[in-house]
């Protein structure tokens, strides 16, 4: 199945694709071409890994959790991306990306984020190195995740308010792209997903696939042997497209985790491999979340990053193919798996990774099994949202 993902292919079987306005072709093949020439320049590849190694803090731990499984009867691991500078997965693919910019001489770098984590992952590697940095973020997701809006406006970042649409992350790459239309010359958009018109969805995965590499030789160097069953969550689905790529050749079912919002029978969701259909979205042919006439649906989740219409066009592959399976949990779930990892482990993680954790309860009866669920973030930035909520308020005052 691997076979051919190496090289810089437009599709993943009949997904993917470059569905953009003409006016952006020159810019995408200018991206290729520049991705195509760093890919063979080993000092481009040590001074990444330079970055990763001393300045984001790779490698991450792997951290087996003891109370979590001794209470679900299992040996899980915990892939600690939270423990990263800027304290998600997120900071590996902004530091190539922006990297990649300074070797194309791109004086500008803009981004999309949802839950800021991008946002600020971009505008730190934007300080790094130099460059000017705006960043669109639906007012929506401002409003929940004010501590990122904040951190993105410190680092030197100008942070774009976006009030269209659904004011979500959906409607922040709308505008990110009609920023890089007007900016060609100058600007590099670096997208923070699996998602978006090839190249992104490979320059993307590539940048991200080190927490698979490093899980597969940590859990091999513990254990003895690969997992039972690698978990991570799903939005646009950058942190499971680097957790899994590693692991797509070896027997381990792998498991990725969307957002339920409030539960299988409301469309206040944004599970689109389980309940979109093949469509057209930010240039890529992949699973959508759209009505009877391809317009896309308002989504519903509690995590910022997961609150996305749409999918990396690899995980609707992985899914046609059965490679993957791809499951969903609700609202409430997510929030009692971040209570109960915070309460039994000393660790708080971000709702994001919260979806992933949740999922371990339904593995509860499968004998003698090891789990290794991607911590993809840390959960600083949903603390407020998540203790005005009155499920957890119930639980906790």
């Amino acid at each position: 199945m691997r076979r051919g993902y190496e090289k810089m292919e437009r599709y993943f079987g009949d997904y993917g694709g470059q569905f953009v306005p003409e006016i952006l072709m020159p810019a995408l093949n200018e991206l290729e071409e520049a991705y195509d020439r760093v890919v063979k320049d080993e000092s481009f590849w040590k001074e990444y890994r330079s970055l990763l190694e001393n300045y984001a803090g790779r490698p991450t731990p792997l951290y087996l959790a003891k109370q979590l499984s001794e209470k679900y009867e299992a040996r899980i691991y915990l892939k600690r991306e939270d423990l990263l500078h800027t304290g998600a997965h997120k900071i590996n693919n902004a530091i190539g990306q922006v990297l990649l910019a300074k070797c194309m001489g791109k004086k500008r770098v803009i981004a999309e984020t949802g839950a800021g984590q991008h946002g600020v992952a971009t505008a730190t590697a934007a300080a790094l190195f130099g460059l000017e940095c705006a960043i669109y973020m639906g007012s929506e997701d401002m409003e929940r995740q004010r501590p990122n809006v904040e951190r993105m406006a410190l680092l030197g970042a100008k942070v774009v308010p976006v009030g269209t649409g659904s004011k979500t992350l959906k409607d922040a790459i709308n505008e990110a792209m009609r920023d890089w239309i007007t900016n060609l010359q100058t600007t590099y958009y670096v997208i923070g997903s699996v998602v978006g018109p090839y190249p992104y969805p490979v320059i993307v995965r590539n940048f991200q696939k080190v927490i698979g590499e490093e899980t597969k030789a940590q859990v091999l160097e513990v254990e003895g042997n690969l997992p039972d069953y690698v978990l991570a969550c799903v939005g646009g689905g950058s942190n499971a497209a680097g957790m899994f790529y590693p692991f797509i050749d070896e027997n381990v079912k792998l498991i990725g985790v969307e957002a339920g919002g409030k539960g299988p029978n409301t469309d206040e969701h944004a599970a689109s491999l389980l309940k979109g259909k093949i469509g057209y979205l930010h240039g890529s042919k992949t699973m959508v979340l759209q009505d009877q006439w391809g317009q896309i649906k308002v989504t519903h989740s509690i995590s910022a990053g997961l609150d996305y219409p749409g999918v990396g066009p690899e995980h609707t592959f992985w899914k046609e193919t059965g490679r993957v399976q791809y499951e969903a949990v609700t609202d409430e779930e997510a929030l009692e798996a971040f209570l109960e990892l915070s309460r039994l482990e000393g660790i708080v993680p971000a709702l994001e990774s919260a979806h992933a954790l949740a999922f371990v309860k339904r593995l509860r009866d499968r004998e003698g099994k090891t789990i290794v669920v991607n911590l993809s973030g840390r959960g600083d930035k949903d603390l407020e949202s998540v203790l005005n909520n009155p499920y957890v308020r119930e639980r906790i005052l």
